[in-house]
């Protein structure tokens, strides 16, 4: 792999996990702050790729790329019945209304 194209994908994982860390920081909703998270993964995941194909191992990279879509698939899919449930016993998805939960 050419430095230049290492250049690129590196700068592709820091531009995915700065607007994963925008959308963290600035969104209120259960929702997008899943979407935020998910953003922010796939830029590690495409880190863990490059790291892989830089060190001459591209299949470790791959391999745990692939672990880490495994773990992160069920993440998120806990993370949306847990806002789904939220958003039945709330009435939001608003996360300053979950203060509300700890009475």
């Amino acid at each position: 792999m050419s430095a230049s194209a290492l250049h690129i994908l590196l700068l592709g994982t820091l531009a995915l996990i700065g607007v994963g860390l925008y959308g963290l920081l600035a969104v209120r909703n259960l929702i997008k702050v899943i979407v935020a998270l998910q953003i922010m993964v796939k830029g590690a995941l495409l880190a863990l790729v490059m790291a892989g194909a830089a060190a001459g191992q591209p299949n470790l990279g791959q391999s745990l790329a692939a672990t880490v879509i495994v773990a992160d698939t069920v993440v998120a899919v806990v993370g949306l019945a847990l806002a789904v449930q939220v958003r039945r016993y709330v009435g939001t998805l608003d996360v300053r209304a979950l203060s509300s939960l700890k009475k």
